[in-house]
């Protein structure tokens, strides 16, 4: 059995404006290039894609941190059409790729940008930035069409400039071993992100942005690295942050050597690199051809006890991850910066095979996912017998959540592992670090996604991602979602633009969503029927007790 703890954003619609554009270009100047996008006058907006806000990582710079490119270089940039995806990875087994359509590329550090027409270098308008999730093994900026966002803060009177950019995926993206960490090649995906937004910072005043008030946010995968570079106290390339359903820890946290296996199965797949001594990989991988290097990573894949072999790791003292979550919050060094967090009710049922059906295979992949621990063997197998025990298997008790003891023709153990995953990777962590920061003088907001979802299978229930189609103003389950949806994307862009999501802006009748302080720990349930404020008290003595013991789960 695989439990995939690590973390997939269901793609809700490819980004296409066909239809809404016009012969007219919109254009702004980077450095000496004129840069040309799309007018879309029926939206009031323009667009620019494919930018490119680095070097392409191919070649000698393939495994090489992203080597930042501010100016295109080029007398005119015609910037009408998305660029490359990165490489998409098949995991677990799978057969298909999520978005098996896609134009994918090594070539695929680009930067896209949706915003009001009319602005001009003097507009200063706010800035989000978005990261998108896919279990750090696929994704793309382009599929995210942020249109609708964009249409909402003109029409609530606060308009932003909203960004979307590609980052490496898979080993492309996350080397691990011994190796990468000498050479300074690991976290290059995280890089890539902070590539873009010094980009950001550089560039966006051209089109009309203000880098001063920059948001980032982002799901999944996107919200783990958001949360990851939160863990550095100077980190200042935004103003605030939107964390939805990744905490820096939902990954797990690992050295580089904890996957050398991996890497050198990796390896060992790549025809180029027979022969090729351990720890002297990277000439042999560099001049590996794409499809070689794709193909073995997708044997990887499919191998792999954990499911998910490519993922951030800790690069120590310096580094983007400098030590495990836990400790680093413990010291008081994490970013103060605003930022709202949440989950969605079930995060953990896209994450369990559906065959699970005993307690010995729960507890073999907890303790193969948590391993290895900073404590004993015996400490690490006891906190491991308690949380079983903690999560009983009781159907009427496991995930989804609210029904009862329906089991959906499965096992019992695959609601009760459904929770288990769920609190461990995503609710706990959500909780602990919310709680770090506000203690340490953060401004923090919560929620908890509830919708229902009829149109999902019902053993998912409110599962991963459900919420993302409703930030981009296309909630798929009729016109209360849609209600609902919209009362969210006035949320975060009132959050974006005041730092507080309780603006006069928009359904001025939305419910105060109140701040998430040392004294009232409370969050919002994001529910169409039931938009309310709901004690951060759920599970408590079972996350209270995944929360008191970070070093045996490397929290």
């Amino acid at each position: 059995m695989k439990i995939n703890y690590s973390l997939c954003a269901r793609g809700v619609f490819i980004a296409t404006l066909v239809g809404y554009t016009t012969l007219c270009s919109a254009e702004v100047v980077l450095g000496g290039s004129t840069v040309h996008g799309l007018s879309l006058p029926l939206l009031n907006q323009e667009q620019f894609a494919g930018i490119p806000f680095a070097e392409p990582p191919v070649g000698e710079l393939r495994f090489k941190p992203p080597v930042l490119r501010l100016n295109p270089n080029v007398t005119s940039l015609d910037a009408t059409q998305f660029g490359a995806s990165c490489s998409q990875f098949i995991s677990g087994g799978s057969k298909t790729l999520e978005f098996p359509n896609l134009a994918v590329s090594e070539d695929c550090l680009f930067i896209n940008v949706f915003r009001p027409a009319g602005l001009n270098t003097s507009s200063n308008l706010p800035v989000m930035v978005w990261i998108y999730g896919g279990g750090f093994f696929e994704g793309s900026s382009t599929t995210f069409n942020a249109s609708a966002l964009v249409a909402q803060s003109i029409e609530r009177d606060t308009p932003i400039v909203y960004v979307s950019l590609n980052y490496r995926l898979g080993p492309l993206g996350f080397p691990q071993g011994d190796e990468a960490a000498s050479k300074g090649a690991l976290n290059l995906g995280l890089k890539d992100i902070v590539a873009g937004l010094n980009w950001v910072r550089e560039n966006i005043g051209a089109f009309g942005g203000d880098r001063e008030k920059v948001t980032i946010f982002g799901q999944s995968a996107g919200s783990i690295m958001i949360s990851q570079l939160f863990l550095n106290s100077s980190f200042d390339l935004a103003r605030a942050a939107i964390m939805e359903s990744g905490a820096a820890a939902t990954a797990f946290s690992f050295n580089a050597s904890r996957d050398e296996s991996n890497w050198a199965l990796f390896v060992a797949g790549v025809p180029e690199c027979v022969g090729t001594a351990a720890n002297d990989t990277f000439a042999c991988l560099r001049a590996a051809s794409f499809d070689t290097t794709v193909n073995a990573a997708d044997s990887v894949y499919a191998e792999s006890p954990g499911g998910f072999p490519f993922l951030p790791v800790g690069d120590g003292p310096g580094g983007l991850i400098p030590d495990v979550p836990s400790t680093l919050y413990a010291q008081g060094r994490f970013s103060r910066l605003p930022f709202i967090a949440g989950n969605v009710l079930d995060e953990g049922t896209d994450f369990v095979p559906s065959a699970v059906n005993s307690t010995a295979e729960i507890r073999d992949e907890l303790l193969l996912n948590t391993s290895p621990s900073t404590v004993s063997d015996a400490e690490h197998a006891e906190v491991i017998e308690r949380i079983l025990e903690l999560y009983p298997d009781i159907p009427a008790l496991g995930s989804p959540y609210g029904t009862g003891n329906e089991t959906f023709g499965l096992s019992s153990q695959y609601k009760r592992t459904a929770s288990v995953v769920g609190d461990l990777a995503f609710q706990s962590l959500r909780r602990s670090w919310t709680q770090t920061a506000v203690a340490g003088g953060s401004k923090a907001f919560g929620y908890l996604f509830t919708d229902p979802q009829p149109s999902s299978p019902a053993a998912a229930g409110i599962q991963h991602a459900s919420e993302v189609p409703y930030i981009y103003g296309v909630a798929p389950n009729g016109p209360a979602s849609i209600v609902l949806g919209h009362t969210m994307m006035d949320y975060w862009l009132s959050f974006a633009t005041s730092l507080d999501p309780n603006d006069c802006n928009g359904n001025t009748s939305r419910p105060h969503w109140a701040q998430y302080t040392p004294d009232s720990h409370r969050i919002i349930q994001l529910n169409s029927e039931n938009l309310t404020m709901i004690p951060d008290t759920f599970r408590q003595t079972q996350m209270a007790f995944l929360n008191a013991n970070p070093a045996a789960l490397l929290h």
